[in-house]
C-alpha cells in the first residue's frame, strides 16, 4: 500500500517538472505593430533609405497680363422715342419694326392742311414789306422821310420775316425725322391717326458703337484707366474688344462697385443689346507659369498649391494664385521664377521629404 502512494507521488512530481520546464524555456510572444505604426515605419524607411522617385519639369516664368474678370452685358448707346412736335393727321409712316434708318430719314408725315397757304401768305407779306422798306429809304434820301418812318418800315419787314420762318418751321415739322442712324425698335403711329404734340412716332436705337457695361470692385478700380483696351466674351463664344470710355466716380451703396463702359465697334450691326458678356480688363503684368490643374493641391486655407523640389531634392509647397486660363492649362503666380515642379508622383510625397527626381526636360534642368 505504501509503495503505491510513493509511486503516485513520484509520477506527480515528474509531471509538474515537465510542465514547469516548458514555461521557463518558452520565448516571449511577438506583438504585431498597428497599421499606423507600420505606415510610419515604412515612410521612415523610405525617407531614410530609398527616396520616392518622382517626375519633375523645370518651368520658367514668363510675363503675362493679369485680367480682372467681371460679368456684364452689351448695351446700345442711345434709345430715343422720336415724337411729333405739332398736332395733325398721319398721312404716311415710312418705317416698320426692324428697319435700319439713317440720320434725317423721314419716319412719319403729318398732313399739311392749311400750312402751305399760310406759307404763301407769309412770303407775299415779306415781299410787300421789302418794297415798303426800299421806298422809305429812297424818300429819306430825297429828304421826304424821317428816321421814324424808316425804323417803322424796317420793323415791319423783320416781323414778316419772322412769320415766314414760323410758317416754314411748321411745314418742316410735318415730317418726323430720325435724329441719328440706327434701327427701328418699335412704331407707335398708324396711317390716318390724329396725333397731338409729343406723340411718339417710332423708337430708334443706336447700335453703333455698342457698349459693354459692368461693375468693378473698389480694389480693382484703382488699377483701371480709361483708354486701355479691354475684351469681352459673349455667350455664343464670340470675342470682342475696345477701349474703356467711362469709369464711374461714385460707388454703388450696396455693392461698393463702380460702373465701367467699354466701346465696341458694331458697324456690321452683328451685336445686339442685352447679351451677357464676360469682361476681361487688363490690370497688371506679372511673371507666371502655365500649370496643369491636375497638379493642384489644397493648402490649409482651401487655396490652391503646387509641390516643387528645391536644390537638395526636398519637397516644398507653394500657394499659387490663378491669373489666366488657357485650354491646355492655367497661368499662376506665387512660384519661384525658375521652379522644379513635380508632375508625376506629387500625391505620394509630402513637404520636407527627400525624393529622387527624374527630369522630363533634362537639357534645361541640368544642375
Amino acid at each position: 500500500m505504501r509503495a503505491t502512494y510513493i509511486w503516485a507521488i513520484a509520477m506527480a512530481i515528474l509531471i509538474m517538472a515537465w510542465l514547469l520546464s516548458g514555461v521557463l524555456t518558452a520565448e516571449p510572444p511577438e506583438i504585431n505593430p498597428s497599421i499606423e505604426e507600420q505606415q510610419l515605419n515604412n515612410a521612415s524607411v523610405r525617407s531614410d533609405l530609398v527616396p520616392t522617385q518622382v517626375r519633375v519639369t523645370r518651368m520658367n516664368a514668363v510675363e503675362k497680363v493679369r485680367f480682372e474678370t467681371i460679368r456684364g452685358k452689351t448695351q446700345n448707346k442711345r434709345t430715343v422715342a422720336v415724337r411729333s412736335e405739332i398736332d395733325g393727321k398721319i398721312v404716311a409712316r415710312n418705317v416698320e419694326k426692324g428697319d435700319t434708318v439713317i440720320a434725317g430719314q423721314v419716319l412719319c408725315e403729318l398732313a399739311m392742311e392749311d400750312r402751305q397757304s399760310s406759307l404763301t401768305e407769309a412770303k407775299e407779306a415779306v415781299t410787300q414789306a421789302q418794297l415798303e422798306y426800299k421806298g422809305a429809304q429812297k424818300l429819306k434820301a430825297r429828304g421826304y422821310n424821317s428816321e421814324n418812318a424808316i425804323a417803322s418800315a424796317r420793323a415791319k419787314l423783320a416781323s414778316t420775316l419772322t412769320v415766314l420762318d414760323r410758317r416754314e418751321l411748321s411745314i418742316a415739322k410735318t415730317q418726323v425725322k430720325a435724329p441719328f442712324a440706327g434701327s427701328v425698335e418699335d412704331v407707335h403711329m398708324e396711317l390716318g391717326e390724329y396725333v397731338m404734340t409729343g406723340a411718339p412716332c417710332a423708337t430708334i436705337v443706336d447700335l453703333n458703337p455698342m457698349l459693354i457695361v459692368g461693375r468693378v470692385s473698389e480694389k480693382s478700380i484703382l488699377d483701371i484707366q480709361t483708354g486701355i483696351i479691354a475684351g469681352g466674351i459673349l455667350t455664343d463664344g464670340r470675342e470682342v474688344q475696345g477701349p474703356i470710355t467711362f469709369l464711374g466716380q461714385q460707388s454703388n451703396a450696396q455693392t461698393r462697385t463702380y460702373s465701367v463702359e467699354i466701346e465696341i465697334d458694331n458697324s456690321d450691326l452683328s451685336l445686339r443689346s442685352g447679351i451677357t458678356t464676360e469682361i476681361l480688363i487688363p490690370v497688371e503684368r506679372v511673371l507666371a507659369q502655365k500649370i496643369s490643374p491636375a497638379l493642384f493641391s489644397l493648402d490649409d486655407s482651401g487655396g490652391y498649391g503646387i509641390r516643387l523640389i528645391d536644390s537638395d531634392n526636398i519637397v516644398t509647397f507653394y500657394t499659387v494664385n490663378i491669373v489666366a486660363e488657357d485650354e491646355d492649362g492655367v497661368w499662376v503666380t506665387g512660384l519661384p521664377n525658375v521652379s522644379d515642379v513635380i508632375t508625376v508622383g506629387q500625391e505620394l510625397v509630402v513637404p520636407g521629404e527627400r525624393v529622387d527626381p527624374v527630369f522630363q526636360n533634362r537639357k534645361i534642368a541640368e544642375r
